[in-house]
């Protein structure tokens, strides 16, 4: 299974980089996570939100590999249990489905890009700094993987 990131936002801080390094480097062979940072839209010049969010998914759907299924993050998407997230990966896994997973920019994702994909995810209530998202997502992607392998990683 390929997952790719995509992320708009400028470099995160080191520390968070640090976390989303050592997550991507222990999953196994089958599951290649990648992260591609993009940059967010130039917001000067009073440019209404709407038309920041619709050039961003622009670039966003140009940028996600050819037949995968699209998962935005959302702060109203689908809350998860941890099982729950590791049965629907392994349901994607074994049906070779590729997946991408879109991180918003400051004002979050277009209303026309979320409607177009297949799943709305919450990553919690909160609301949380980009680079805690981002590491956030990749230790979640992880555990769900440690899940489906039977690995130590997981308590319940």
């Amino acid at each position: 299974m390929k997952i790719t990131v995509l992320a708009l936002s400028h470099k995160i801080e080191p520390w968070a980089q640090q976390a989303v390094d050592q997550f991507i480097k222990r999953f196994p062979a089958d599951w290649k996570v990648t992260i591609k940072e993009m940059k967010p839209e130039d917001r000067s010049g009073g440019k209404p939100t709407e038309q920041v969010l619709a050039k961003e998914a622009e670039r966003l759907r140009a940028a996600v590999p050819k037949g995968a299924l699209m998962v935005a993050l959302d702060e109203r998407g689908l809350r998860l249990t941890s099982k729950a997230l590791a049965d629907q990966l392994l349901a994607w896994h074994d049906a070779s489905e590729n997946l991408c997973l879109l991180i918003g920019s400051a004002d979050g994702l277009d209303v026309n890009l979320k409607s177009q994909c297949h799943a709305l995810w919450r990553i919690s209530d909160l609301t949380l700094p980009h680079a805690m998202v981002r590491a956030l997502l990749i230790e979640t992607l992880y555990r769900s993987w440690s899940i489906l392998a039977g690995h130590p990683y997981h308590r319940e």
